[in-house]
């Protein structure tokens, strides 16, 4: 057992309690966050270190073996997920610093933010399904807080559109989750995968197999997003980036690891759906993305046409689609994140978010027209960029499973994000400068340095593919195969 597999969940809730008791003392806050963001990065990256050289890590919780007690499992997926997670946070964190403004941050965003992470870390972290509905659930929670902090008008209406369609999907994953124990008796991943092997995936399985798709496609949002443009257009630019990045991806992991390890042996149905799913988001995203002039809009349907794109990958169910939904969904996490970040530098910096108001920016802001056409192109699939050797592994396994209408939507796809980011790209930094944008220019220096960071791991990741999917590779032999899974937390 390796008790390190706790750190990513308590380092967070740790801070975040302490957080609660200076929420009037900002400075004190930042300070407090900051250093715990720091601890939750190094932690994560000892624990991808200790996967790479030990094979998957577990930790028993009380002592008591699967399939008895609390299972915490970090396989290379889960490992770097993680990793991500707390890299991609932090720089939006430090993002927050100079843009979330001092009334937010007296009001509690300090330990909201820090219980976010606490969801999002033990969600991908857990090996028993009812622990990832409990992740699910305090993962929800923190981000009721965060998408409401502030109050306006937006945020309100919002607000009780996501709470009432997070209730349903956590009642249905309630059910689906009653209803699975009362056929095979167990919850811990490992075990359903046997079990649900032993008792044979048809009849009634297959109707909970379908629940938990519509639980998870609705976290996710897999063509079952038509509460997130509105959503995730609402709260501040630094907890948009946190939504697009993370939540959304939660669902997608969720998704990859129950129909990889559990029910996966009717793939006819369940990832026929899964596929079918893929596309029409995919094409929904990409009308959605080209239909608008409103910037906030333009990016939240580019972040459901990544669900689209991802999710196309775990229904192909090939070794070469596995690693690269992996690698992709890797890049995609820090790439949203990083394209919100720009757009909100950007918005602020027009004095408007319609495209059709914008134009001339790239004489006073060179730096962010550039990390903006650049991500573009990551974000397209363009070598050496990060974005290249995902889409290029999740293509060639669409081909050899013989998906080739699927296989000619997902690279189309591909084109739409082009098409749209480039509207962005050349509506707001050519042409006539216009009269909303702010007479002086306004400082980003601080929340340039931020994006860099993200900006720089764009690079690293796709510079360095070879050695990136060293550990990708590792992580996608898990998900194509579940046997490796069920033995090393099964081994006791």
């Amino acid at each position: 057992m390796n008790n390190l597999l706790v750190f990513p969940l308590m380092i967070p809730l740790l801070t975040a309690v302490a957080l609660i008791f200076s929420h009037n003392r900002v400075v004190l806050q930042r300070w407090i966050n900051a250093t715990g963001a720091i601890l939750n990065v190094v932690a994560a990256a000892l624990i991808v270190r200790q996967v790479r050289l030990d094979g998957i890590q577990t930790l028993y919780m009380g002592g008591w073996t699967p399939p008895y007690g609390i299972v915490f499992t970090a396989d290379m997926l889960a490992s770097l997920l993680v990793l991500t997670t707390t890299v991609l946070s932090t720089a939006c964190l430090f993002y927050a610093f100079g843009s979330i403004g001092q009334e937010r941050e007296r009001h509690y965003f300090h330990p909201f933010f820090q219980f976010l992470i606490v969801g999002v870390n033990g969600s991908f972290l857990t090996g028993d399904l009812f622990n990832l509905f409990v992740c699910f659930e305090v993962m929800l929670i923190a981000s009721y807080a965060l998408i409401v902090l502030g109050g306006t008008k937006r945020q309100l209406r919002e607000t009780l559109k996501y709470i009432l369609i997070n209730i349903v999907s956590s009642s249905f994953f309630v059910a689906g989750i009653a209803y699975l124990y009362g056929v095979v008796g167990t919850l811990n991943m490992a075990h359903l995968s046997l079990r649900v092997a032993e008792v044979g995936q048809g009849g009634v399985l297959n109707v909970i197999a379908v629940l938990f798709l519509i639980v998870f496609a609705l976290k996710a949002g897999l063509f079952l997003f038509f509460w997130l443009p509105g959503s995730y257009s609402a709260p501040p630019t630094a907890v948009k980036a946190l939504f697009g990045a993370l939540l959304t991806k939660v669902g997608i992991y969720a998704i990859a690891r129950t129909f990889s390890l559990i029910f996966y042996n009717q793939p006819e149905l369940t990832h026929s759906l899964i596929g079918w799913m893929a596309v029409l988001t995919m094409i929904l995203g990409g009308i959605g993305a080209v239909a608008y002039s409103d910037i906030h809009r333009i990016i939240n349907y580019n972040v459901v046409i990544g669900i689209g794109f991802i999710s196309f990958g775990i229904a192909t169910a090939a070794k070469p689609s596995m690693d690269g939904v992996v690698f992709y969904l890797i890049h995609d996490m820090i790439a949203k994140a990083l394209l919100f970040l720009l757009g909100g530098m950007l918005i602020k910096a027009a004095g408007t978010s319609d495209l059709r108001q914008m134009g001339g920016l790239i004489k006073r802001y060179p730096l962010l027209g550039w990390m903006f056409f650049i991500l573009t192109l990551a974000l397209v699939g363009v070598p050496p960029l990060s974005g290249f050797t995902g889409k290029l592994l999740i293509i060639q396994g669409g081909f050899a499973s013989g998906h080739y209408v699927w296989t000619g939507i997902a690279l189309a796809s591909s084109l739409i994000v082009l098409y749209s980011l480039m509207k962005i790209f050349l509506g707001a930094f050519y042409g006539d400068e216009q009269p909303a944008a702010a007479k002086e220019p306004v400082r980003l220096r601080g929340l340039s340095a931020a994006a860099a960071v993200l900006f720089a791991f764009i690079l690293v990741i796709g510079i360095g593919s070879e050695w990136v999917y060293s550990y990708v590779s590792q992580a996608g032999d898990v998900l194509a195969s579940p046997a490796i899974y069920i033995d090393a937390v099964l081994k006791e």
